[in-house]
């Protein structure tokens, strides 16, 4: 499958809010009250990262021009820490690929393209949330595990 990596924009807002939903909704997220409720905060705050870059988005398009996965980067201010060389963190976030396209590389190359990213904005590390059906992609690629812990509130 011919694959062309480009950058994402606010005009894109529709196929990054139908990848995030179908992400939640592919891990068992079936609750459709907390879903639109997803979709709504997912909107604004899209819209409002990808004006301000803080958050860099890539769609992944068929030689057609149709778009079958994305994914992005959360860049976030962040306090100093060991081996980083900014104050600012970031985070590998909304990878999707449609079904059709699954198993064709879309993920990889997404994920080499802002890996790349990374390393040319010289970020010492990356970090992201993986489902299980990502944890293989992630780990070939040498993702491990951290000690984040989380607390349901």
């Amino acid at each position: 499958m011919e694959i062309h990596i480009r950058t994402a924009g606010v005009e894109d807002l529709t196929h990054i809010l139908h990848h995030r939903r179908a992400m939640f909704e592919e891990m068992g997220f079936l609750d459709k009250a907390v879903l639109a409720d997803v979709d709504a905060l997912s909107e604004e705050y899209f819209r409002e990262a990808l004006k301000k870059d803080t958050y860099k988005g890539w769609l992944a398009e068929h030689a057609k021009g149709q778009v079958v996965g994305g994914g992005g980067i959360v860049v976030a201010d962040w306090p100093g820490y060991p081996g980083e060389h900014h104050a600012k963190r970031v985070w590998i976030l909304n990878m999707y690929t449609e079904p059709a396209a699954r198993r064709s590389g879309v993920a990889k190359r997404l994920l080499e393209t802002m890996l790349n990213w990374c390393r040319i904005n010289k970020f010492a590390s990356v970090s992201l949330h993986a489902s299980s059906a990502g944890r293989p992609l992630y780990e070939s690629m040498g993702f491990g595990q951290t000690n984040e812990m989380v607390l349901k509130l």
